[in-house]
């Protein structure tokens, strides 16, 4: 049987390829590494290949666009609904290539280099932000603080006089 969908499960350095026919059987089901993974798909017929969003997603799918296929990437949380039975990773690419099929489902555009060199860029600024609003307000709350107790104590009347030095007893 021809393969029509593949949903491919990314991995740190391993990757599981699912293939479904146009009725929804599973075709293939294979582990590759990253060059395995190109070279079996150079030798796929066109096909509609999903695979989750990240930023190795971007990586592949524009390698697997200059073969020919159409790629769509899709962001993790929409895929875990077709999730069948017990994760592991030959489940979670046969939901890919469920999900992919779907046509109210909502893809991730292929990002190039720039694009994702300008995003990390930005997380990386937001999350300076972050840090520098959170030491500033830690470091107001540690500098209000002696305040807040000096301007109790300049009333003499309502403290016990073991905080005054010259006062004993």
């Amino acid at each position: 049987m021809k393969v029509h969908v593949c949903g491919i499960d990314i991995g740190k350095t391993v990757f599981h390829l699912v293939g479904l026919s146009k009725e929804g059987h599973i075709v293939t089901k294979k582990r590759f590494s990253r060059k395995q993974l190109v070279t079996f798909t150079v030798n796929l017929p066109t096909c509609l290949i999903g695979i989750e969003a990240c930023p190795g997603a971007h990586f592949l799918a524009r390698i697997l666009l200059k073969q020919g296929h159409d790629v769509k990437l899709m962001p993790a949380e929409y895929v875990r609904p077709f999730v069948k039975s017990n994760k592991n990773d030959y489940v979670d690419a046969e939901a890919i290539a469920e999900a992919v099929q779907r046509p109210t489902m909502r893809f991730v555009p292929v990002k190039n280099e720039a694009q994702l060199d300008l995003q990390a860029l930005h997380r990386v600024r937001d999350r300076w932000i972050g840090r520098k609003t959170a030491v500033i307000n830690q470091l107001r709350g540690f500098l209000l603080e002696p305040w807040d107790h000096r301007s109790r104590r300049t009333s003499t009347s309502h403290t016990p006089n073991s905080f005054h030095p010259r006062r004993r007893g």
